[in-house]
């Protein structure tokens, strides 16, 4: 826009308001320009008599007529924009006419950035905007920065692209958080599956996407889509942890419009109270298991939302971590899963957020049906695992003299049972649990459990096993047992047996190097040189892989070449010694 057509759009002569083209025109067509201008500011002045006679005062103290007419200005905006805000907050047919008449008057001057403030204030407080105004505002790049969220709005409904590329910023921003969580390698403290629900979405996306909704059905409808097509792309289950979240922020802030039509609301408000918690009891498993049970036919669609909600790896946590101790309480009293209502409903929802993915690719909405002989075969097979390592750390527990006494016709430290391993392989809840049972090892610092159960876990189905959130809670917990790393058969279960089965996968290198960076010192000088080689990042590592590599080779004090070996430090230099070991996470 070339500075003629700048003077043009400035719309003060539209409303009857000498503006430049008036000045410039006064100008360019008159004998003596100093003559014309005393004359448009004698004409265009504040016209008050009482005034005028103060002005020269003003000149004594160096105050400019501009500074002055400014200072003036803006008292008179912010009065003015009060005064709309007031009547914005009326309601019923008085208020819109008056609201439109406003607009109609002022909106001519809306490219007058002085005046912008009080335009925007009426577009504000308009319920409806006519589109012809919602044009020019998306036209006009500037006019469109300047724009309310309220009044975007009402451009966004009828303009999905550009709401699109509003939210795509904030949607890379949440999964960047959630990922800097998992891999930042001098986070010890504020693990992934710490913070509660209400912190989590108390975060600057959800809050941003939330006011950006608004009460629009129509815009939630589209941020679902958004994150339903993202998470068919790229498979990232934050995207189903952020359709949760956003759900619950929206409950938080009471947008009846919204939650009242939305079909997942009350399953997920549910769900969401058991993750706060730490408990499933009778009434709420009666609840959730309700919602699964009433889908209407015509309704199937809903499965796929549902199962989104379910795949959220917080809700995965609650529900593994849920079922592991049932199975505890089972085992303490002879009890049977398969007999155990919560205990299968556990198991059932965990399937359909396993499932979640290939139900919203394929478009088939139907529950998969849970194998029954998950709960008849595996977890009997997985219980006798769990017994083995109990009767195991009871049995070392007594006095040297009575283990030798103690009747050990059993062998409680030989592989998992080949029904465990045959089970992982073929069934995703079942990798699941035991994957949250070797988690559950970790926390009793059980050695001999974590080898047991890490001998078969790359057997896992689809790979689970080397999932982020899985992988980010084990390193965190091994991370204390650092003793343990002078061991080799300890090195060889993790290492060779489990972890090195996954560096094909660019983020196993990155929670390995994070295991490095606290456990390298424990770490005989052979199998250092072995996985600082094997870890060596290539070309298609992420920079952020290369730049951590870098940083460990310095702290290693070692190169991934032959290198002298170095003395090892005694003392092992990691803030953990000041963190307390995590508490378990069951449920209470």
């Amino acid at each position: 826009m070339n500075p003629s057509q700048k003077i043009a759009l400035s719309g003060l002569e539209e409303v009857n308001v000498p503006g430049p083209v008036f000045l410039k025109a006064a100008l360019s067509e008159c004998d003596d320009p100093l003559k014309a201008i005393e004359t448009f500011q004698v004409e265009n002045g504040i016209l008050l008599p009482s005034l005028r006679p103060m002005l020269p005062l003003l000149d004594l103290h160096g105050v400019r007529r501009l500074d002055f007419h400014t200072s003036v200005l803006e008292e008179l905006r912010d009065k003015l924009i009060a005064h709309i805000n007031e009547l914005g907050a009326k309601e019923g047919r008085q208020r819109d006419a008056k609201l439109k008449e406003l607009l109609v008057k002022s909106f001519p001057v809306v490219r007058v950035k002085a005046l912008r403030p009080v335009v925007m204030c009426i577009l504000r407080n308009t319920p409806h905007i006519e589109d012809k105004y919602l044009r020019i505002l998306v036209r006009d790049r500037e006019l469109y920065q300047d724009t309310d969220t309220e009044v975007k709005r009402q451009i966004w409904r009828d303009n999905q692209s550009l709401f699109g590329d509003e939210v795509s910023p904030l949607l890379s921003q949440y999964i960047r958080e959630k990922e800097h969580i998992l891999f930042d390698h001098l986070n010890l403290n504020n693990l992934f599956f710490t913070p509660t629900p209400k912190v989590r979405r108390q975060g600057e996306v959800v809050q941003k996407l939330a006011h950006m909704i608004g009460n629009s059905v129509k815009l939630y409808d589209m941020v679902l889509q958004f994150l339903r097509t993202l998470f068919l792309r790229t498979r990232n289950v934050h995207y189903c942890t952020l359709r949760a979240e956003l759900l619950m922020a929206l409950h938080d802030l009471e947008v009846q419009d919204i939650i009242s039509v939305d079909p997942c609301h009350k399953f997920t408000w549910c769900l969401d109270a058991c993750i706060r918690e730490k408990n499933v009891d009778m009434k709420r498993s009666r609840e959730l298991q309700g919602f699964l049970d009433n889908i209407k036919r015509g309704q199937e669609q809903v499965l796929g939302d549902l199962s989104m909600t379910l795949c959220d790896p917080y809700a995965i946590n609650f529900l593994a971590t849920s079922a592991i101790k049932i199975l505890q309480h089972l085992i303490n009293n002879e009890g049977m899963p398969r007999e155990n209502l919560i205990l299968v409903l556990l198991l059932r929802m965990l399937a359909l957020g396993l499932s979640a993915w290939v139900m919203i690719d394929s478009q088939d909405f139907k529950e998969p049906k849970l194998d029954s002989q998950v709960v008849t075969k595996f977890l009997p097979a997985l219980m006798s695992l769990m017994v083995d390592d109990q009767v195991r750390h009871l049995h070392s527990k007594l006095p040297p003299d009575e283990r030798e006494s103690a009747i050990t016709t059993i062998e409680h430290s030989g592989p998992a049972p080949d029904a465990v391993e045959a089970y992982i392989q073929e069934n995703a809840v079942a990798s699941i649990l035991a994957m949250y049972y070797t988690l559950h090892t970790a926390r009793q610092k059980d050695r001999v459990g974590i080898l047991r159960v890490m001998a078969i876990l790359a057997s896992c189905k689809d790979d689970r096993a080397y999932e982020d959130p899985f992988l980010h809670s084990l390193i965190a917990l091994i991370i204390p047992m650092s003793d343990e790393f002078a061991n080799e058969d300890f090195c060889t279960g993790l290492f060779d047996e489990f972890l090195f089965a996954g560096l094909t996968r660019d983020n196993v290198t990155r929670h390995m190097l994070k295991l490095l960076w606290y456990i390298h010192q424990k770490l005989p000088q052979a199998r250092l040189m072995t996985l600082m080689k094997a870890l060596q990042p290539t070309a298609q590592h992420h920079e952020s892989v290369h730049k951590l590599y870098e940083n460990l080779q310095k702290r290693v004090g070692t190169l991934t070449q032959e290198a002298p070996a170095e003395p090892m430090e005694t003392d092992f230099d990691s803030p953990l010694k000041s963190v307390p070991t995590p508490g378990p996470h069951y449920v209470s």
